[in-house]
């Protein structure tokens, strides 16, 4: 169960109003790698988790610490928003034609349907979606994918921490930029633990036989570009990182097949087709009839 306690894990209050820039940090609470996204992943990880123990422990104790994130920009942005979404419309119209072009750039429905408050969406205002986040059951994909997501949040945190010169943001972000770097090396090492206890290798799924991939393929690295300098690598030649093969470079594929002739789905579904209209419409009325 979730307890809320009315207190902030960091400091979360700006200098001064600024709509335009609530907008901008939406990206980070509501975008496809922002705190709702991060928060939801880690604990839908933990409830998936099969096993007990430091793993599933891990999972819940930094998945409620980001709910917290969650809480931080949402309350930050709801005070960037404090005074009147449009009280500088005019002064930023009048000295930015780039923003006067985007009205402003600022997000009206933080007005109309938010109130002047945070929303669950990006900085262009899509929705969030459950779609974004990454929860397979198996530890080793799941803590890559938190790792990027870690790297990803942490990429467009500092890229906010330098549009904005307002004081209480940028201490704000700071403290989010610190807690990713922790994040990111937490993942990876949890990566290596879990390797080295045995519980998960390289390639994902480490239990599913090699023997049954084909063995032809598997390693090889297939150029598709015109450019040459991928060959130089140490994709191209030399160990994989599973230990388990050699990489070997090809310009182009390694194999072909011929292409199946098109498909003849049920005329009932209307696609255009070689046959007549009128043996279309015969075909149909026959099979409704045979009730097929």
């Amino acid at each position: 169960m979730f307890f809320h306690k009315q207190e902030l894990q960091f400091k979360a209050k700006p200098d001064k109003s600024d709509a335009i820039y609530a907008r901008k940090l939406q990206e980070v609470l509501g975008g496809q790698y922002g705190e709702i996204t991060i928060a939801m992943q880690y604990g839908f990880q933990a409830w998936n988790t099969h096993i007990p123990g430091k793993w599933r422990d891990l999972l819940f104790g930094i998945g409620s610490e980001e709910f917290g994130h969650v809480e931080m920009l949402a309350i930050m942005i709801a005070q960037l928003l404090e005074k009147d979404p449009n009280a500088d419309m005019q002064a930023t119209v009048d000295s930015d034609p780039v923003m006067a072009a985007v009205i402003g750039g600022t997000d009206v429905q933080h007005a109309i349907v938010a109130g002047a408050g945070a929303r669950a969406v990006d900085s262009n205002g899509n929705p969030w979606q459950g779609s974004y986040i990454t929860a397979s059951g198996n530890l080793l994909a799941d803590f890559y994918a938190n790792a990027n997501g870690e790297m990803q949040g942490r990429l467009q945190a500092a890229r906010l921490y330098h549009m904005t010169d307002d004081k209480g943001v940028r201490d704000l972000l700071s403290f989010l930029i610190a807690r990713d770097t922790m994040h990111q090396n937490q993942w990876l090492a949890a990566i290596t633990e879990l390797q080295a206890e045995g519980l998960e290798q390289l390639p994902v799924p480490s239990n599913f036989p090699q023997k049954q991939e084909n063995q032809e393929v598997h390693y090889q690295y297939l150029n598709f570009s015109d450019g040459k300098a991928a060959s130089e690598g140490s994709w191209a030649s030399g160990p994989t990182p599973d230990g388990n093969g050699e990489f070997t470079y090809h310009d182009g594929p390694t194999t072909s097949a011929p292409m199946p002739p098109p498909t003849q789905p049920d005329p009932r579904l209307y696609g255009t087709d070689p046959k007549p209209n009128v043996v279309e419409k015969v075909t149909a009325a026959v099979k409704d009839i045979a009730g097929k």
